[in-house]
């Protein structure tokens, strides 16, 4: 019963995270509708201007004296898609009669052409509410399901809580015992430093990722631990695992997107035995991921009904571990 809860769990996981892909999709459109939606207003007016300039230099044409070949070129359209059609004839027209019609043909182009690309983006959009509203009904229909298997067992699953809340004290008492010493160690180290400036030898070529800028990271995430896992959700009232990971990191500057597949393109990849705290890990074919603290240890919001939390990367976790990144 407990395996075919972890099955369901990690297919939650995937249908969470497709939930959290069409969210970044959407905002991307919404921001491309917005921007789209102000220049195609700035065209539209630009448009009116150059057809008032248009306007009143064919009234000038037809009440000045004497006879202007601009005159024959303008008159003579039937239309202004005649009109324009005419431009190539600019160099029997009036340097500036010529600008102000292809003035005019530019923007009515322009006008054109982001019309057609909010059709698209409106478009894109209907169908990436509809792919977020199945999103959401799959990642509902799996918690129903999830919550009637835990309750067949729910007897069994309270004895285990309490066996993980246990041991989940002692990993938070272990990993505060591991960062003092740490940071003891580097206070030493600091005191113990030459102080006669040493020029270093150029550094042989290497093949290692660069060393983590994440200081603070573990330390960080620490201050999280217990929080409640919240599908979607990405503040200390709630955590999914990519919204933890993307969280933790904003504290210390680096931006990450919600979507773990995207997380897993930032930064540098880092093999399993070159793992340093606050490195992200991946598993479950880039389903699930959480911060890396050492000692095979990483913390992560594991999924509905659990709290975030330390795991060892053993067992399920070793055998769906992908890869990780430092950023």
């Amino acid at each position: 019963m407990l395996g075919q809860i972890q099955q369901l769990d990690s297919s939650l996981a995937r249908a969470i995270e497709a939930y959290n892909l069409a969210n970044l999709k959407l905002e991307r459109i919404q921001g491309d509708l917005a921007e789209n939606t102000r220049r195609l207003v700035i065209a539209k007016r630009s448009l009116g201007r150059a057809r008032r300039q248009l306007a009143t230099r064919l009234v000038d044409l037809y009440t000045s004296d004497g006879a202007d070949p601009s005159l024959t070129i303008l008159l003579g359209a039937s239309n202004l898609d005649d009109l324009l059609s005419r431009i190539d004839a600019a160099d029997r027209v009036a340097s500036q009669d010529a600008i102000v019609l292809r003035q005019v043909a530019h923007f009515r182009t322009e006008i054109q052409r982001r019309q057609q690309h909010l059709r698209n983006a409106k478009e894109e959009q209907r169908h990436l509410v509809a792919e977020r509203a199945a999103a959401r009904e799959s990642v509902q229909s799996q918690l129903a399901q999830r919550r009637a298997l835990l309750s067949s067992i729910r007897n069994e699953i309270v004895q285990l809580q309490q066996r993980e809340r246990e041991r989940q004290a002692e990993l938070k008492q272990q990993l505060q015992e591991r960062l003092a010493a740490q940071q003891q160690a580097a206070r030493e180290a600091a005191i113990a430093a030459p102080t006669v400036s040493v020029t270093p030898a150029p550094a042989a070529p290497s093949v290692a990722p660069p060393p983590s800028n994440a200081g603070g990271v573990v330390a960080i995430a620490m201050r999280y631990l217990g929080v409640p896992y919240v599908w979607g959700g990405a503040s200390p009232s709630g955590f999914d695992c990519s919204g933890f990971v993307m969280y933790v990191y904003a504290q210390v500057g680096i931006s990450l997107p919600h979507y773990t597949v995207s997380q897993y393109g930032m930064g540098a990849p880092v093999s399993r035995s070159q793992l340093q705290p606050g490195d992200i890990v991946f598993f479950d074919g880039l389903g699930h991921n959480g911060i890396y603290i050492g000692n095979n240890q990483f913390i992560h919001a594991p999924h509905t009904g659990d709290v975030v939390k330390i795991s060892s990367i053993t067992g399920w976790y070793a055998s769906t571990f992908v890869g990780a990144r430092r950023v």
